[in-house]
């Protein structure tokens, strides 16, 4: 007679009932949606938190806190724009009878609106010739001594004659705009809309309004030269692994990307290090796109010789590139050679 280990080997895996998860979430509590809904809840007031404490810091009051909108998009919330069944493109065009569906909440208006936004985003920052953009925490206060470092970083490159591109908030954001103004160069701001009023910081000279992240985004890297990463949380860690991955795929070519205070970047680093690198989920190489540092002079520096050995824009080393390319692809005569 077989015993009940016996049976549990005999018995096929698909059939096999799952045991009680062991699964948490990083912060240690079992995962239900209870728990989900509530960190969601918590994250948005945390971001509030901090964004408020930014300018809190810098003596001013928070526009959260300010009655009524003084500046920003609309806030408007979308609706489900579903049909609730599968319909032919001919009914919808033939139909008479049922409601008017309002345009502007459909699909189509939504992609001329991120298209409104990409040409006011172009065309506001199309004479910029080189920029380089600043990320960091927006709690950080006046006296805190990674803020006095974004100020003179920015102050060092904009007397160098590159424009400083930021999110426009508080914190690191608006230590680097500071730096801009005070360093004579074009302080410039790209604002996302959230669900409270953030406000932008008074040293913008330049602001633009985003309500898709993914627009402003293309912002901070088209027009930029040079990415520098200050302490910060997931919105930093996002912009530093968004721009890594693009130098990493070919997509933006010998764009340098700084890290901004060594031993809050430590732990990140050894961890890629000692688990993604040896795990070989990235390459050496893949490391040395980053570069770390505590000197405002030395990260402004790298920059500044990073732009003069390398070329004006991703764009212009793009097309020199090619070029050179096909140069090595044509023949005696200019003719292109056969594979």
């Amino acid at each position: 007679m077989k015993n009940r280990k016996d049976k549990a080997e005999a018995e096929p895996k698909s059939v096999r009932r799952p045991g009680p998860t062991k699964a948490r979430t990083a912060g240690g509590k079992k995962l239900n949606p209870e728990v989900m809904a509530s960190a969601e809840q918590k994250a948005l007031e945390g971001l509030k938190q901090r964004t408020e404490e930014g300018h809190l810091k810098a003596g001013r009051t928070p526009p959260s806190q300010q009655a009524g909108r003084r500046s920003g998009a609309t806030r408007v919330v979308d609706d489900a724009i579903r049909d609730a069944a599968p319909i032919t493109e001919d009914e919808k065009l033939l139909q008479q009878s049922g409601p008017k569906v309002d345009f502007t909440r459909t699909d189509p208006w939504r992609v001329l609106r991120i298209m409104g936004e990409f040409i006011e985003g172009f065309d506001t920052l199309a004479s910029i010739d080189k920029a380089v953009t600043i990320f960091g925490s927006a709690r950080i206060g006046p006296d805190d001594p990674h803020y006095e470092a974004a100020v003179e970083t920015a102050r060092l490159l904009a007397e160098a004659g590159f424009a400083i591109i930021t999110g426009a908030g508080p914190g690191i954001m608006e230590a680097g705009n500071k730096g801009a103004k005070l360093g004579g160069g074009r302080s410039i701001g790209c604002n996302i809309e959230l669900p409270f009023e953030q406000g932008a910081n008074p040293y913008v000279d330049t602001l633009i309004h985003f309500k898709y992240f993914f627009v402003r985004k293309t912002m901070f890297i088209k027009y930029s030269v040079a990415f520098i990463i200050f302490p910060g949380g997931f919105g930093t860690l996002d912009e530093l692994f968004e721009a890594v991955t693009l130098i990493q795929t070919g997509k933006i070519y010998k764009f340098p990307v700084i890290l901004f205070g060594r031993y809050y970047w430590a732990g990140l680093l050894r961890w890629l290090h000692a688990r993604v690198l040896s795990e070989g989920k990235i390459s050496d190489g893949d490391l040395d796109l980053m570069l770390v540092t505590d000197d405002p002079a030395e990260a402004a520096q790298a920059i500044i010789s990073a732009y003069k050995s390398l070329g004006k824009t991703g764009g212009d080393q793009y097309d020199e590139r090619r070029r050179s390319t096909d140069i090595e692809r044509s023949g005696p005569r200019g003719d292109v050679k056969k594979a």
